[in-house]
C-alpha cells in the first residue's frame, strides 16, 4: 500500500522516480480505507530531505500511510524557504486537538547545548506530553531519542570522548523483541553524533526495555513495556550520500572530523560509499507501523487514549 502525501511535496517526485507507491490526495478520498495518520515533528535543519527519507521508509510496507508535518512555532527554520513550510506544515496549535495512530520526532543538530536552552524545548516538552494521550505510538530518532528520554524519564545525555560518525554493527539484547522481527544477527546503522545515553541509566528504569545495541556505539533501541514510546539512537533511514555530505562539508571548513567509520571502501572518500544499512531500515519502520501502530491503534481514532 502508498503512502499519501501532498501531490506537491518535493518528495512525492523522489518517491516516484524511486518506483515508492505514492497515492494522490484525490485518489485517496475515494478509497473505503482508513489510513494510518502518522505526524512527523521535523526538527532537522534540512526539512526536504528529512521530509524524503522518512516518507521512503513509511512508505515501503504493505500498510496505507498519511504522513502529516509538523514544524515548532517557536523557532523559524533558517535552512527552507518559508514557502514551503507554509505550504506543507502544520503547528502544534493546528493539531492538539487530533489524534494520531503513529508519530516521528526527529533529531536535531543541537545536541552539545543543554536541553534547557534549546529555544524550542517547552514547546517540544508540551508536544511530548501530548503525545502521550493523542498518539498510538512515538517514535523518537536521535537527538529526539535523547530529548525524549530526559522529558520522560529524567535521563540525561553525556558527551562523547570523540564524535560517533559511521556505519556500526548492532545486535538485538532483548530476546523476542518484536520491533527487530526478522533481523538478522548483525545489522548496521548509521550514527552521527557528539553525545550519547549511559546504557546503566536506561538500565535502572524499571518501565524502559533494552532491544538493541552495539559494542562500538552503545545503545540503538530503547522501549516502553508496551512500544508507547520507543527510542531509536541512530540514523536508519539516512540516505547513501548523507554522511559523505556531512563529511565533505566539515572538512572543506577545516573542521576536525575523521572518515566515517565503515562507510568508504578502504577508507577511500573518493570511492563511492556503501549501503550497508538499507534493508534493515526498511524492516524497522515496518515492524514498528505494523505492530506498534496498525495492530495497536483502534479503527476509531478518537478513542486513541482512552
Amino acid at each position: 500500500m502508498p503512502i499519501k502525501i501532498p501531490d506537491t511535496l518535493p518528495a512525492a517526485q523522489t518517491l516516484h522516480n524511486e518506483n515508492i507507491f505514492t497515492i494522490t490526495e484525490q485518489r485517496a478520498t475515494t478509497q473505503d480505507i482508513r489510513p494510518l495518520r502518522i505526524l512527523v515533528l521535523n526538527l532537522m535543519p534540512t526539512k526536504i530531505v528529512t521530509e524524503t527519507q522518512l516518507a521512503r521508509v513509511l512508505g515501503n510496507t504493505p500498510l496505507q500511510v498519511e504522513m502529516e508535518l509538523l514544524q515548532t512555532s517557536t523557532y523559524v527554520s533558517k535552512n527552507t524557504a518559508p514557502e514551503h513550510m507554509l505550504a506543507f506544515y502544520k503547528t502544534f496549535d493546528q493539531v492538539r486537538d487530533q489524534k494520531f495512530d503513529g508519530m516521528v520526532i526527529t533529531g536535531a543538530p543541537v545536541e552539545n547545548m543543554p536541553f534547557e536552552e534549546v529555544s524550542y524545548w517547552q514547546e517540544l516538552c508540551e508536544i511530548m506530553e501530548w503525545s502521550k494521550s493523542h498518539v498510538t505510538s512515538t517514535l523518537h530518532i536521535c537527538w529526539g531519542a535523547q530529548a525524549g528520554l530526559y522529558y520522560h524519564y529524567g535521563i540525561d545525555k553525556v558527551p562523547l570522548a570523540e564524535k560517533m560518525f559511521g556505519i556500526f554493527p548492532h545486535k538485538v539484547t532483548h530476546t523476542g523483541s518484536i520491533l527487530f522481527r526478522g533481523f538478522d544477527d548483525v545489522f548496521m546503522v548509521p550514527h552521527s553524533r557528539h553525545t550519547t545515553v549511559r546504557r546503566e541509566d536506561v538500565a535502572a528504569v524499571k518501565g524502559l526495555k533494552i532491544l538493541a545495541e552495539s559494542e562500538e556505539a552503545g545503545l540503538f533501541a530503547v522501549s516502553t513495556d508496551k512500544g508507547r514510546q520507543i527510542f531509536i539512537m541512530g540514523h536508519a533511514e539516512y540516505d547513501a550520500d548523507t554522511l559523505a555530505k556531512e563529511y565533505f562539508r566539515d572538512k572543506n571548513l577545516g573542521l576536525p572530523i575523521h572518515v566515517p567509520v565503515n562507510y568508504f571502501p578502504g577508507d577511500d572518500d573518493t570511492k563511492t560509499p556503501r549501503v550497508t544499512w538499507r534493508s534493515s531500515a526498511n524492516l524497522l519502520y515496518s515492524n514498528w507501523l505494523n505492530y506498534f501502530v496498525y495492530q495497536t491503534t483502534p479503527y476509531d481514532i478518537g478513542s486513541i487514549g482512552k
